[in-house]
């Protein structure tokens, strides 16, 4: 099959394994405009996909996800159709990606920040590089952790071991990850993508409507939980977007970047 995505999200195929692969290395992977867009158009595609069976979600070099490209972002700040479409759009990845009917690995190769941790915990299966960290900095910047941190992390892990995270975007190690019910388990760096594919194969090896059958089943609990919550984040993502504490923030954190 063919798929029809920019260079910056690469789909390989070894027999019925699909190997997602976020691929902006020298930016450490984080999200831009034509990334944002192909996240959230992939899962239909790869569903469409007749001869794949199981997913493998990485990224390109040594980050998973560096989160969303501080350029585009700071654009928002002068353009609210362009950040009210990337709301949406971030919704539909969210959406897309409980609604996909094979299993997804995560191979969290390096950092996976904002967006890139949200969508490693929305896998269904989590191997971490013990090189690997998340981290969820929206209050950090000004922002409600809107797009799946604050109403999926709860689902996961204790609510009172979250919080301390998401309120202050500290980093979390890929032991502690495995700790607190955020990733599976933690691999050796260079045993990471073996380990991911191996683990895919016996998925791929399983009875097909089996499998995906109690996938759906699992993940409507995740959608009935995640509902009202994921609402009311995007919609507060949005709200704290024109704050005037998220511009300060922002441009201070460009401000920074550009002196280094």
């Amino acid at each position: 099959m063919t798929y029809d995505l920019p260079p910056e999200l690469i789909v390989q195929s070894d027999g019925p394994i699909r190997t997602v692969v976020i691929n902006r290395p020298d930016d450490l992977n984080a999200v831009n405009k034509d990334l944002h867009w192909a996240l959230a158009n992939v899962w239909r595609q790869l569903a469409a996909d007749r001869g794949a069976a199981v997913v493998v979600l990485t990224g390109a070099g040594r980050a998973f996800s560096a989160g969303g490209d501080l350029n585009w972002i700071t654009s928002f700040l002068d353009d609210p159709v362009a950040r009210d479409e990337s709301v949406r759009e971030g919704a539909e990845i969210i959406d897309e990606m409980l609604r996909f009917p094979l299993p997804v690995i995560a191979a969290v190769n390096g950092p996976a920040v904002g967006l890139g941790c949200s969508m490693a915990v929305l896998c269904d299966v989590v191997l971490m590089s013990e090189k690997a960290h998340f981290a969820d900095p929206h209050v950090a910047v000004g922002l409600v952790a809107g797009d799946g941190g604050a109403a999926f992390w709860p689902l996961l892990t204790p609510i009172l071991r979250s919080r301390e995270y998401l309120y202050t975007g500290d980093k979390i190690s890929a032991a502690m990850a495995v700790e607190l019910g955020l990733a599976t388990r933690t691999t050796a760096p260079d045993e990471l993508l073996p380990s991911a594919h191996a683990l895919a194969g016996r998925f791929a090896a399983q009875p097909s409507e089996a499998l995906r059958s109690t996938k759906r089943i699992v993940n409507m609990h995740l959608s009935q939980a995640l509902s009202g919550p994921l609402q009311a984040g995007f919609a507060a993502e949005v709200a704290t977007m024109q704050s005037a504490e998220h511009r300060d923030k922002l441009l201070a954190l460009g401000r920074t970047v550009a002196s280094r």
